[in-house]
C-alpha cells in the first residue's frame, strides 16, 4: 500500500486537512478530512471519515503554545499510524497567489519558496499562512514532496486586456494587475462540466462561486477569460465580510478625511463589510435570510443584485452565454438565492425550473430555457490531489510509486 496524498489549506489559527488514496490511473479517494482551529489559544482537532463520522478529537489545554510545526507533526504522526504506518506521499498546499510566475502547480522547493515570499504583499493575510505550513512539513519530513497549487493559475491563460489595469506601464510590468482567484474551485468544475456534457463545456459559460468568499468566472472551452476578483480577493462581488469592488477614491477619502491607517481600512475591507457590514448582523447568507430586519434584507439584495450585474457583464465578455453554474456554499445551498439571481437574468434567455431549483436538483434550468443552468458542488481538495498527483508523475516518472 502507498501512502496518502496529503491535502493542506493553512491559516493564521486554522489548519484544514484531508487525505487521499491515490492509485495510478484512478480517481483518487477520499479517506479522511478534518481541521485544527485555535491555534496559539486552545487548539481543537476534529477528523472525520468520508461519511462524517468522527475518528478522532482532541483538545490542548488552554493557553497551549503548539504552533503549525507541533501541530502537524502530531497530525501526520497520527495519519501514518491510522493509514496502515505507510508516510504520507506527498502533501499538496492550496497557495492563494501564485504571481505570474506559476501558472500551474509546482513541486516546491527553496528557490519555489523564496519567489513566493515575494508575493505575500499581494496577499497578507493567506499567503504567509499558506507559507508557514509549508516550512513546518519541511522542518518535520525534509525529504517529503510537497506541491504548490495555485488559486490564481486557472487564470492565466486569460486576454491581456482582462487582465490590465489602467495604469502605467512600469506598475503593470511591476505585477499590479488582475489575477483572479478562486481558481481551484473553477478548475474544478470546469473538469465536471467536460465530464457530464463536452459540448456544453465548450461553451460560453460564468460560474458563480458563491461562498464567505464570492466571485464569478467566465469560460469558453473550460478556459478563464475573466473573473470578477482582481489584484487581490477583495475585489468584485461583496461577501461575507469583504467590500468587494469599490470606488479608489474611498480609500483617499478614509486616509484624508477620517485619518484612517493603512491596518485600520484593511481591517474595514476585509473583516467589517460585506454582508455583514451592510446587515450589521451577521456575514452568514443563513442567519440573512432568516431574518425580517430590513438591513439583512438589503444585504441580500446588494449581493444578488451585484451578481446579476456582473453577470451580465461576463456575458458580454463572452458574446453571449449556454450555461450558468451555481458552486460552493451559498451558489450550492440557497435556493432563493438562485432563484432571485435566475429571475433577473431572465433578459439573458435564463428561465428557471423552480421545483428542480427547491429541491436541489443538479439541472435547475427549465426546458424552454436558452441558457442552461447547473448546481455542480465544487471540490477544491480533489483539484488539489488531482494537481499533486500530476507533477509527481512529470517528476518522477510513470507514478508516484516510482519516486526514489
Amino acid at each position: 500500500m502507498q501512502g496518502p496524498i496529503v491535502v493542506v489549506n493553512a491559516g493564521s489559527s486554522s489548519i484544514k486537512f484531508s487525505a487521499h488514496a491515490a492509485m495510478d490511473a484512478q480517481e483518487p479517494t477520499p479517506l479522511l478530512n478534518g481541521q485544527i482551529e485555535g491555534i496559539s489559544t486552545m487548539p481543537h482537532l476534529v477528523v472525520k471519515d468520508p461519511h462524517c463520522g468522527i475518528l478522532a478529537e482532541k483538545t490542548w489545554p488552554r493557553g497551549d503554545k503548539s504552533d503549525h510545526e507541533t501541530l502537524l507533526r502530531y497530525l501526520i504522526d497520527w495519519m501514518r499510524s491510522q493509514l496502515g504506518g505507510e508516510p504520507p506521499l506527498a502533501v499538496g498546499h492550496r497557495v492563494l497567489h501564485g504571481g505570474t510566475a506559476f501558472a500551474e502547480a509546482t513541486l516546491i522547493d527553496d528557490t519555489v519558496l523564496d519567489r513566493l515570499q515575494s508575493l505575500c504583499p499581494l496577499a497578507p493575510l493567506h499567503q504567509p499562512h499558506n507559507l508557514a505550513a509549508i516550512r513546518a512539513i519541511a522542518a518535520i519530513a525534509p525529504s517529503l514532496p510537497q506541491v504548490a497549487c495555485f488559486d490564481t493559475s486557472f487564470h492565466q491563460g486569460q486576454p491581456a486586456v482582462a487582465q490590465r489595469l489602467a495604469l502605467p506601464e512600469d506598475m503593470h510590468a511591476a505585477g499590479i494587475r488582475r489575477y483572479g482567484f478562486h481558481g481551484l474551485s473553477y478548475d474544478y468544475i470546469a473538469t465536471a462540466l467536460r465530464e457530464r456534457d463536452r459540448c456544453l463545456a465548450r461553451g460560453r459559460i460564468v460560474v458563480a462561486h458563491l461562498g464567505s468568499g464570492a466571485s464569478l468566472c467566465a469560460m469558453r472551452d473550460g478556459k478563464s477569460m475573466d473573473t470578477t476578483m482582481g489584484f487581490t480577493a477583495l475585489d468584485g462581488l461583496p461577501m461575507g465580510t469583504r467590500c468587494g469592488a469599490l470606488d479608489p477614491g474611498v480609500i483617499l477619502y478614509l486616509q484624508r478625511e477620517r485619518g484612517m491607517s493603512a491596518d485600520a481600512i484593511e481591517k474595514l475591507l476585509y473583516q467589517r463589510s460585506g454582508l455583514l457590514g451592510v446587515s450589521g448582523i451577521s456575514n452568514d447568507m443563513r442567519e440573512l435570510l432568516a431574518s425580517r430586519a430590513p438591513s439583512a434584507r438589503l444585504a441580500v439584495d446588494l449581493f444578488v443584485y451585484r451578481i446579476v450585474r456582473e453577470l451580465g457583464a461576463l456575458a458580454g465578455v463572452l458574446g453571449g452565454l449556454d450555461g450558468l453554474v451555481f458552486t460552493a456554499g451559498i451558489g450550492e445551498h440557497a435556493p432563493e438565492i438562485r432563484r432571485r439571481v435566475c429571475e433577473k437574468s431572465a433578459w439573458l434567455g435564463v428561465v428557471l425550473d423552480p421545483a428542480a431549483n427547491e429541491a436541489g436538483e443538479e439541472r435547475i434550468s427549465a426546458e424552454t430555457s436558452r441558457v442552461w443552468v447547473r448546481t455542480i458542488p465544487t471540490d477544491e481538495e480533489r483539484t488539489i490531489v488531482r494537481q499533486t498527483l500530476a507533477v509527481l508523475r512529470a517528476r518522477y516518472g510513470l507514478g508516484p510509486e516510482n519516486r526514489s
